[in-house]
């Protein structure tokens, strides 16, 4: 019987093994690749170029603008109406002059809701320097302008009621006294910070520390001793203008990194 011979495998081409290896490729599950973006090449806690720059324009901006229409709601529309000691002359300032009253009331709203702006530009400034400090200044300056909105509503309506003019003046000036209180806190804080900074002058981390004392020193005062008042603060809060005028003259070209914290900064 003839032996048949056993049948032999064809010899497989390079091209087949080349294809199975492509195959189970494609079949087999791949890992997506993610592209790196502007945000992920970003080193944590690295601030954006120009950023505080911009922060300290707005906030520089909003201080001055806060000084105007304060200066015009309180020492024009409120102050300026009241007659010390005479509750009638004061009435008759109130009835004749009632749209100037409305108008100021106004624009103390507009500082308080610039209040807020400000503190959130104060805390971009100078964040690079202590994170913790300067979110306690942000929110000290904010409480503050939570209780001057609660003075300012002491005002509303006052002319419209002739015979209580004096007592609803008076307790707005209180209500704000004790908030200044707040705001001479925000300001010693933000002297420290300034001051630690290495990018913004000692000198205005010096005027800030003396205006935050006068208005400490100012709201304690009044507390203590009823019936007096304290105008230290007209002139310690000086410091403050002066910084808002650096702020947007020189600050706003800070182009700092977050990342490279200033010598003595803490983080």
């Amino acid at each position: 019987m003839k032996t048949l011979p056993a049948p032999t495998r064809p010899a497989r081409s390079n091209h087949t093994k080349a294809d199975e290896t492509m195959n189970a490729t494609m079949s087999a599950p791949t890992e997506l690749r993610r592209v790196p973006t502007a945000a992920s090449r970003r080193r944590p806690g690295k601030e954006p170029k120009g950023s505080i720059g911009r922060a300290s324009l707005a906030a520089g901006a909003g201080l001055l603008l806060m000084s105007m229409l304060s200066a015009f709601g309180y020492l024009v529309a409120v102050k300026g109406l009241v007659v010390p000691g005479s509750a009638m002359a004061t009435a008759r300032h109130v009835a004749e002059h009632g749209g100037r009253l409305r108008l100021g009331v106004l624009s103390l709203y507009v500082v308080a809701v610039l209040d807020v702006a400000v503190a959130w530009a104060l805390y971009r400034v100078l964040h690079p320097v202590h994170e913790t400090l300067a979110k306690v200044a942000a929110w000290l300056r904010v409480a503050y302008a939570g209780v001057f909105v609660l003075a300012i509503l002491q005002l509303v309506g006052v002319a419209g009621m002739p015979t209580t003019e004096i007592r609803h003046i008076n307790s707005f000036t209180n209500i704000w006294d004790a908030g200044l209180l707040l705001f001479g806190l925000d300001l010693c804080v933000l002297a420290y910070l300034a001051t630690r900074s290495g990018y913004v002058p000692r000198l205005f981390g010096l005027l800030l520390a003396i205006a935050g004392f006068g208005y400490l020193f100012d709201s304690a005062y009044k507390a203590i001793v009823r019936g007096s008042s304290s105008d230290i603060s007209a002139l310690t809060g000086l410091g403050e203008f002066a910084f808002a005028l650096w702020l947007v003259i020189r600050g706003r070209r800070i182009t700092l990194e977050s990342g490279n914290a200033p010598n003595g900064a803490a983080r």
